[in-house]
């Protein structure tokens, strides 16, 4: 009786495929996993800032583009983290008295301020000799060296007095906290008036504080002076007109004064309700001496 003769086994040379097939599919799981994060973490950053920019509503220091969105975001009147994209105005919450708003405080129209000086400083802006932007802070009104003062001095030119003039006509007797920074390049200075680029920020921004207290009869409690020298520039100093650029004097709009007699703060909470509280409000600003 003959053997059967034995089939050798079929050697498959695909195998690899089934170990490719599961590396592909971990890779795939891992770039899923990648990608869910990603989106989580993008929430959760919203989240983050639509809860501090509502407590910062809460507390009167920011306020969008209406009085009815303040509170806390999922709140009645508050739009979700996506949708809140309004810029920011600066305000300062003041006391409530009878002519006050069912809002409870004051805040600076930064739109309309910016309207009133750009239409007063037209020829000053085109010539480069006042420039103004927004910051965390409020309107920032730049008067540039060149059209206020001498090159190493601190005494305002006449026609810097009568630009200065204009703005203080827009901003005097409406409250405003002002602070006034002296601005300078990195160019060291040693004369026999100024010992450095520290004394010559700080006199030129008593100078026009000086001049607006005295001049203009500004609250000399809504107004303080500050010298920054070179450490604070908006341009690079590697350039001259960069260092033209820095050198300027800063009028800082932080917010409306708060009535001395009538002091209150005034809080939303997110049921709409108001709270309010006799203890005065800490000033931002210092006087100026």
């Amino acid at each position: 009786m003959s053997r059967r003769k034995r089939h050798k086994a079929h050697a498959n040379h695909e195998r690899w495929l089934v170990s490719y097939a599961d590396f592909i599919t971990l890779l795939f799981a891992f770039f899923v996993v990648l990608y869910a994060s990603s989106q989580a973490d993008k929430k959760k950053a919203a989240q983050v800032a639509a809860s501090i920019k509502g407590a910062f509503q809460q507390m009167g220091v920011f306020t969008g583009s209406s009085p009815e969105r303040l509170g806390v975001p999922g709140s009645q009147g508050v739009n979700s983290p996506e949708m809140t994209d309004a810029p920011l105005k600066v305000v300062k919450v003041a006391g409530a008295d009878d002519k006050a708003k069912a809002t409870g405080g004051y805040g600076v129209d930064v739109d309309e301020l910016r309207r009133e000086l750009e239409a007063a400083l037209g020829d000053e802006i085109r010539k480069h000799e006042v420039q103004m932007r927004m910051t965390p802070e409020g309107l920032v009104v730049s008067l540039r060296e060149v059209g206020f003062f001498n090159s190493g001095e601190a005494d305002l030119l006449e026609d810097g007095q009568a630009t200065l003039a204009r703005i203080a006509t827009i901003l005097g007797g409406k409250g405003f906290e002002i602070r006034v920074e002296g601005h300078t390049d990195n160019v060291p200075i040693h004369t026999a008036e100024f010992k450095s680029n520290w004394e010559l920020s700080t006199a030129r921004a008593t100078q026009v504080v000086a001049l607006l207290i005295e001049k203009y009869s500004f609250d000399p409690l809504l107004i303080s002076a500050a010298g920054y020298s070179e450490y604070r520039p908006v341009n690079s100093n590697d350039t001259p007109q960069g260092r033209a650029a820095n050198r300027r004097v800063d009028l800082v709009v932080v917010g409306r004064s708060v009535d001395k007699n009538n002091v209150a703060t005034t809080e939303t909470n997110p049921t709409g309700a108001e709270l309010k509280s006799n203890k005065p409000t800490p000033s931002i600003l210092s006087a100026a001496n």
